[in-house]
């Protein structure tokens, strides 16, 4: 354009002295009509310079679906664009997280890459509460710090085995090394243990030990009577929850009290009025009174039999006893003072399938079902710290109670 002008204003100042001068020559004209033409194709050029730098908004009314697409393809490259930026920012932290949430599916739920993985983190927690605390406490470490779902399976897996085997060597530790057997002979205190009355046998089933001693005094007819008992009550059998019942007749079943095995040892089992008698378990939802036997054994060894309750009579109404039922029970924790020699202990009981009372209290099933009551009751014999009565229950026959043994002569 600067050219353009120029060239206007040296045309312009030759060809006024041309015209005042009513001739022009014949070269003038020619470079006159040169000049003409060169202005015309520079302003030409001037045109299509203009038009290619800036279209005008009348191209893209007519195209206006073109202008759209080109103005949505710019947003969409620059919304691409800064979402790869992002992509760029959050890159490991997005790859983190898609892997971790497959890890977690197939693995132990564990993500720390967001809030909602975090959820899932602790609901995993939750599954793992009956894992030793060393579960809990490594769960953080078994999070996938890698992108790799196989590293944090075999992450989690180590953590799950290694655990276990921690909580497995810690039971059996407990088991061996603290448990420390009770002392049986400890309530058997008094002048007949240090007299040396007691006596020792053992159970050929199982070759448990038990003591026993001999008691001389009135039966409930008010005769003499001798009788050789058991000193503690007897534990034989195997180990079923209180939950349950002892139904299963193929053989001898017990319960422990809190379905803990170190309480049979302390204090003998306890067990259903049918499982005593070793008679089928519908005896004891029916009457079975044509079942019983004189000297009924029941789960007494061989050549022993079932405590009755004219045995008790036997031992309350002992020679020298002073202190009626009080001298039947143990002074150790009984309330007692055992001058009979019986020694009873608090061992609880099982009634309608809950563990009550012990170290207060002890009931016994007699080999007897009640007469006032139907074939799913038998009779019973109790005792607590402050009892000074010799009761004769009525009582279900499904309650779990001690069992005391007396040598047959």
């Amino acid at each position: 354009m600067k050219i353009f002008n120029v060239l206007r204003k040296r045309i312009t100042a030759s060809a006024q002295p041309c015209q005042s001068a009513n001739s022009l020559p014949q070269h003038s004209l020619r470079m006159l009509l040169a000049l003409s033409i060169l202005l015309a194709l520079l302003a030409a050029c001037g045109d299509e310079s203009s038009s290619s730098v800036s279209p005008e908004p009348r191209q893209c009314e007519e195209q206006s679906d073109d202008c759209d697409n080109v103005s949505s393809s710019s947003e969409k490259i620059s919304k691409n664009s800064s979402s790869s930026q992002k992509s760029a920012d959050k890159g490991k932290s997005s790859s983190s997280e898609k892997n971790a949430k497959e890890s977690s599916s197939s693995a132990t739920n564990k993500n720390s890459s967001s809030s909602v993985d975090g959820d899932k983190s602790s609901s995993s927690v939750k599954k793992e509460d009956s894992s030793s605390s060393a579960v809990n406490g490594s769960s953080s470490s078994a999070t996938p710090k890698s992108s790799s779902s196989e590293e944090a399976k075999q992450s989690s897996s180590s953590v799950v085995a290694s655990s276990s085997s921690v909580t497995s060597s810690e039971t059996v530790k407990s088991s061996s090394s603290e448990y420390v057997p009770f002392d049986r002979t400890e309530p058997f205190d008094g002048d007949h243990w240090r007299a040396g009355d007691y006596v020792k046998f053992t159970d050929p089933r199982d070759n448990k030990e038990y003591y026993y001693i001999q008691i001389t005094g009135k039966d409930s007819a008010g005769k003499e009577a001798s009788i050789k008992v058991m000193a503690e009550n007897l534990n034989v059998g195997e180990m079923v929850r209180g939950g349950r019942n002892q139904e299963d007749d193929s053989k001898i079943e017990r319960y422990c009290y809190k379905n803990d095995t170190t309480n049979c040892d302390r204090y003998g089992a306890l067990y259903q009025w049918a499982e005593m008698m070793q008679l089928p378990s519908r005896c004891n939802t029916e009457s079975c009174a044509d079942l019983i036997k004189p000297n009924h054994q029941g789960i007494c060894p061989d050549g022993w039999r079932l405590l009755t309750h004219n045995d008790f009579y036997v031992v309350v109404k002992a020679n020298g006893n002073t202190h009626g039922v009080e001298g039947a029970r143990s002074a150790y924790g009984f309330g007692g003072y055992n001058t009979t020699g019986y020694s009873l202990v608090g061992a609880g009981y099982l009634w309608n399938h809950v563990f009550e009372d012990v170290g207060e209290g002890t009931y016994w099933h007699y080999p007897a079902e009640s007469d006032k009551y139907g074939g799913d009751v038998s009779k019973a014999g109790r005792q607590w710290t402050g009892s000074t009565s010799n009761p004769y229950d009525d009582v279900y026959k499904t309650q779990g109670f001690s069992v005391r043994c007396v040598m047959v002569e």
